[in-house]
């Protein structure tokens, strides 16, 4: 020991120990990034088990790829202060000050990797700038942060560690005074003249100049599913790479905009001869309601799956709704423009991008056009997730909130408030259709519910009434299948029940106990249901693909609705079955279903496409030559131009 402790004391004192420090330090560096990476996937082995499938090679070279982008990206400034050729900087009070920049520094590089092993289970990718806006107008996070840090108390425990193994071994240089500069400047001139060009490489993921910047979609190259690419990923790599940048950069994969049209074209010209049907339109988007919960779905592969909505099985015996339904992202903020606006998530959520200023329309300002009543209604703070903002953009005229649902003498106020998030689902929902009540007809709202959500807690009254089943989530999705219960209990009694088209789906997914709902396209799969009380819409589930964006387009349909409008899906009713299909974006993956399969394309090429019957995507079918292929690309390349092309013009209408 006491060798080695005289070597080190060498070390400090020689010429070379400022470069002596970088390395060891670095070094540090990337083993936090490691261990932070195996908490990471050992907290979402379930997501992410096929990837230790994949060649050991390519997942160790990968993540030494983006880890050294990051590395490098925030270290910069410490290597160039420990470096720089000025002999007066070796002094103890200046490499003190080194060492709490490098701990500080790495320390919050660390934990925000082990929040991520946290977040990713609700994402399924790696935490990215938009973040930041995501969460802008909550004002709940201490307790949310608090509250994880004393569910996840072990890896506080982890992070407080590893911050004092990197106080600890921190390596210090002590040079001796007088310096011998005649060896100390050459030195350090040639190492930071070196450290400037390894620095530069290792940002941009290569030496040469043909390399482009890595970005997080260069990810995707070293796995074999989309969703694996957050482990070869790191957080602060995803976070420095997305701030401030252009999201929408329109492809040249048509050169002219007749053959663009002619591959995709979202402006929809109905045809529809009849009257326009002055029906109520109400949308309920249910928080993380994922299809996977619904015995009713579920049954046509096992017979006895019981789930847990008893009340929605009942509801779709008398509904329509479709033997592949998905939703268009993953985040609570992607569906609402999904399913209001018909707009798909890709790349960032449309509500944190520049593209949310533009003029954009949705179902809501479509039918106020034809002399409808509109409202919004959501239990959070007004404000929260900037749903309330989004909603007057696309023509809701009144937005109802927590604070509309306090007002009212006949709610129980915040009593009713879960402390997290926002009003529990059954008095909310309850007091969306006494509002309704009051609303002149025709009218159009939608509701988005909340407590089926994260913490995964229900009201005290109801602990022990839901079935716990064998994920957190289960005992909520059971209470908020009640509330709807309730819900339609009560608008059953009202005078524009029968008058009323309800159109239930949910945000997004959320977590899962089944392979086949683990896969790239099964963490899409939620519901698309439509009830006709009045029995104009015959129940059945139809042998189709439907997405959250068609429900716009299909809703206009059943309306009769003639007049031309802007909306990246389809009417799903009125689409030949082999027509119709789903748009979803992951990682730097864009998949699109249709005609059987699931085409995953990394904006150059086909990287992966497998047969809707293998649902746990376990065959990859590229190479294979299947007809269906060109004309799947062709789709989905004049999608991502429009939809690009269109969110850089402000061009979101007809």
């Amino acid at each position: 020991m006491s060798s080695i402790t005289s070597y080190r004391k060498h070390l400090q004192q020689s010429t070379l120990a400022p470069v002596w420090a970088v390395v060891w330090n670095l070094f540090l560096v990337y083993l936090t990034y490691w261990v932070a990476r195996l908490v990471f996937y050992g907290m979402n082995r379930e997501l992410l088990s096929p990837a230790l499938d994949n060649s050991w090679t390519d997942l160790l070279c990968g993540s030494l790829l983006f880890d050294t982008s990051a590395i490098v990206y925030t270290n910069a400034l410490w290597i160039l202060l420990m470096l720089l050729p000025l002999h007066w900087k070796e002094r103890p009070a200046y490499h003190r000050v080194l060492r709490w920049l490098f701990v500080v520094v790495n320390s919050l590089a660390f934990v925000v990797n082990l929040c991520d092993a946290v977040y990713f289970p609700f994402t399924l990718r790696r935490t990215t700038s938009t973040v930041f806006g995501e969460f802008a107008h909550e004002s709940n996070l201490l307790s949310i942060f608090g509250n994880e840090m004393l569910s996840h108390w072990y890896l506080v425990v982890l992070a407080a560690a590893v911050v004092a193994v990197l106080w600890c071994l921190y390596f210090i240089p002590r040079l001796r005074r007088p310096l011998i500069l005649i060896a100390y400047y050459p030195t350090l001139v040639i190492a930071t003249a070196l450290a400037a060009g390894l620095c530069v490489a290792g940002m941009r993921g290569g030496f040469t100049t043909a390399v482009r910047p890595i970005t997080v979609s260069n990810a995707s190259q070293y796995v074999s599913r989309p969703m694996d690419a957050a482990l070869v990923l790191n957080t602060p790599f995803s976070l420095l790479r997305t701030l401030g940048k252009d999201v929408f950069r329109v492809p040249s994969y048509f050169d002219n905009e007749q053959d663009l049209q002619q591959a995709f074209d979202p402006v929809h010209h109905p045809t529809d001869s009849l009257p326009m049907a002055r029906k109520n339109v109400v949308v309920l988007i249910v928080e993380s309601f994922g299809r996977e919960y619904i015995g009713a779905l579920n049954r046509h592969d096992d017979p006895g799956y019981r789930g847990y909505t008893p009340f929605t099985d009942s509801l779709i015996a008398h509904s329509v709704t479709f033997t592949h339904s998905y939703a268009n992202g993953h985040k609570s903020i992607d569906g609402m423009p999904s399913v209001l606006s018909s707009i798909p998530m890709m790349i960032e959520p449309f509500f944190l991008t520049p593209a949310s200023m533009n003029h954009v329309s949705g179902l809501a300002r479509l039918l106020a056009d034809e002399g409808y009543t509109t409202a919004f209604f959501h239990g959070a703070a007004n404000g929260s997730m900037g749903f309330q903002a989004f909603a007057r953009a696309t023509g809701f005229g009144a937005y109802y909130g927590r604070d509309e649902f306090n007002s009212d003498p006949l709610t129980g106020g915040d009593t009713d408030f879960d402390g997290t998030w926002a009003i529990w689902d059954e008095p909310f929902l309850q007091f969306y259709c006494r509002t309704m009540n009051q609303m002149h007809e025709p009218f159009m709202t939608a509701v988005f519910t909340a407590s089926s959500h994260h913490p995964f807690v229900v009201p005290k009254q109801y602990a022990d009434t839901f079935p716990a089943g064998t994920l957190p989530i289960h005992r909520c999705i059971g209470y908020t299948d009640h509330a709807l219960r309730r819900f339609f209990e009560a608008a059953s009694k009202q005078p524009w029940f029968k008058n009323t088209l309800f159109v239930l789906t949910s945000d997004h997914t959320n977590m899962s106990d089944h392979p086949e709902y683990q896969t790239d396209l099964g963490e899409f799969a939620a519901p698309i249901i439509f009830y006709d009380p009045n029995g104009d819409l015959t129940p059945h589930i139809e042998d189709k693909i439907a997405q959250q964006i068609d429900i716009l387009p299909t809703v206009l349909g059943l309306l009769h609705y003639n007049k031309p409008y802007f909306a990246f899906g389809i009417d799903v009713f009125n689409t030949p079955a082999e027509d119709t299909w789903a748009f979803s974006y992951l990682n730097g993956i864009y998949q699109l279903v249709n005609q059987g399969y699931v085409l995953q394309w990394d904006g150059n090429r086909t990287v992966g496409i497998y047969s809707l019957a293998d649902s746990l995507m376990q065959h990859n079918l590229v190479g294979t030559a299947l007809p269906q292929q060109p004309r799947m690309e062709h789709q989905l390349k004049g999608l991502i131009q429009q939809y690009m092309a269109r969110m850089s013009q402000d061009c979101l209408h007809p």
